[in-house]
């Protein structure tokens, strides 16, 4: 046999492992409105880039009838391509194959691409269908976890991972996911948790169903493990190479920059965006998107602690992060779930060299036993420690309020922030007007004659005072006082200067973030 003859044999073994074997499984995931694993990868890379790494792998047990099931793959198709020309490493796991369960080999598999991309400096796309651990291998299968959780921790900070859920996720599964950086989940067809609803049954005697436990929309609006939802596979696909248009291939790259034109970058239309009364509300998302290049805004975690707003956008052409208070909920006060929130979306910046614009709003942290209760002082300080430690370019524009304690933690000049500016609509201090003058003036007010004049005089005095953005200019505190319809025109000028910003940490094995 020559060489010709041996490689049409190799090609005809190629093409009944690419079937996969036979069409009924594939037909069995379209019938579930799911598409297979090999045609995920087909949507996700580039036409004809996508280079196949280990598709003759076989499994290693012959325990429980697995010697007479032989499948090439063993469950999952792994190798490397291109996204919009820049190379990235995948995997997608194959429910039609043992479940898309993991075991010794499957799980090698997946090793193989992390250390590759780890050691050439590209993202890994992890697109998850599994019913878990192949329970026939036994402890095998739990030690190709833990291979993989390792590898995700070593690349955690050094490659981005993003983890799209396409089916299920279960129990030791679910932990790889939590790790990367970013999490998809399709609505009515993905679900993750660590026990079932049998399991939850047993032992609570709670009556759920598997999308009420662990389903998309659970867990992009309560839980938050997922960043994102998405109303399909094709979609899930398309948000993934959005995301990564935003960011850069490893730690050591710094954010794309596009080509754009814009007319002025004088936004008049954000001079009376600010309501004349301060306790009404405006959204932040329409300051935002008057500041940034059009249509560029990619919101991250959408759909939880809506307080508070995160998200990649362009700004001149470059990519930028933005944590935003928003005054539509919960008059943008800082709670347990946004400054988790806050401080992941921060800390994922800052290791990527993505710079950070805050814009503030923030009337502070949000009262009650609730929150104490469930720490909200340890939350809270998640979000500041996350800004403290960011070296990457960072600049805060307070819009209206800044008070308290939420102040501090709003990356404020204190704290690191390269450039504040403010708004002349800005309010910096301890508290609102009216608690500070009940608590400085209680006697005056007490012994006047008409309590409510004197309240009234006392809070306009205390306005006129400290509820301004002078007093804090006037200290450093704050680098200029801007006209609402120059802020564009500014971060882009600010953020162009410290574009070579270099900052170093102390030396330290790592800190200790109040978790």
């Amino acid at each position: 046999m020559n060489n010709k003859q041996k490689f049409e044999l190799l090609q005809s073994t190629i093409n009944e492992a690419l079937k996969g074997g036979g069409e009924t499984r594939i037909e069995s995931q379209h019938k579930k409105g799911k598409l297979t694993a090999r045609e995920r990868i087909e949507i996700l890379l580039d036409k004809g880039t996508f280079q196949e790494l280990g598709m003759f792998v076989i499994h290693r047990s012959n325990d429980f009838g697995l010697e007479e099931q032989k499948y090439l793959g063993d469950g999952v198709i792994t190798g490397f391509g291109n996204v919009n020309g820049r190379l990235i490493y995948v995997f997608s796991q194959d429910f039609t194959i043992f479940g898309g369960s993991l075991a010794e080999a499957h799980a090698a598999k997946i090793v193989k691409i992390m250390d590759l991309a780890m050691k050439n400096g590209a993202p890994v796309i992890g697109m998850n269908d599994s019913g878990g651990a192949r329970i026939q291998e036994g402890v095998v299968s739990l030690g190709g976890y833990a291979d993989i959780f390792y590898r995700n921790t070593l690349a955690s900070g050094v490659v981005p991972q993003i983890s799209a859920i396409m089916g299920p996720c279960a129990g030791g599964a679910v932990y790889s996911p939590a790790i990367t950086d970013f999490n998809i989940m399709v609505e009515n067809s993905s679900y993750m948790f660590v026990t079932g609803p049998n399991v939850v049954k047993t032992v609570t005697h709670e009556n759920v169903t598997q999308e009420e436990l662990g389903g998309a929309s659970t867990h992009s609006s309560k839980s938050g493990v997922a960043q994102f939802t998405a109303q399909n596979d094709v979609d899930a696909i398309n948000q993934i190479k959005k995301l990564l248009s935003y960011l850069p291939q490893n730690c050591e790259e710094f954010v794309p920059v596009e080509n754009y034109s814009q007319a002025s970058d004088i936004i008049s239309e954000l001079n009376n965006i600010i309501p004349e009364n301060p306790n009404h509300p405006y959204d932040m998302k329409e300051v935002i998107c008057k500041i940034i290049d059009e249509k560029s805004f990619f919101e991250v975690h959408k759909n939880y602690a809506e307080n508070i707003v995160v998200g990649f956008a362009r700004l001149g052409g470059r990519s930028i992060g933005i944590v935003a208070n928003q005054p539509m909920f919960l008059a943008g006060v800082l709670d347990i779930n946004s400054s988790k929130k806050a401080a992941r979306f921060v800390r994922f910046c800052d290791a990527f060299n993505i710079p950070l614009l805050v814009l503030e709003d923030v009337p502070g942290f949000l009262p009650g036993t609730d929150q104490e209760w469930n720490a909200i002082i340890t939350n809270g300080a998640k979000l500041l420690y996350a800004f403290s430690e960011a070296t990457v370019p960072r600049i805060t524009v307070i819009t209206r309020k800044a008070y308290g304690g939420a102040y501090d933690v709003m990356n404020s000049k204190h704290i690191g922030a390269d450039l504040n500016f403010a708004w002349p609509t800005a309010e910096i201090a301890v508290m609102g007007a009216k608690g500070a003058t009940e608590i400085i003036f209680k006697k005056e007010i007490a012994e006047a004659d008409d309590h409510e004049a004197k309240l009234f005089e006392k809070e306009q005095e205390y306005i006129d005072k400290f509820a301004n953005p002078y007093n804090a200019s006037r200290m450093g505190y704050v680098d200029e006082i801007i006209l609402p319809e120059q802020t564009r025109e500014k971060l882009i000028r600010g953020f162009k200067m410290l574009e070579n910003k270099a900052e170093t940490l102390p030396k330290k094995k790592h800190g200790n973030i109040p978790l």
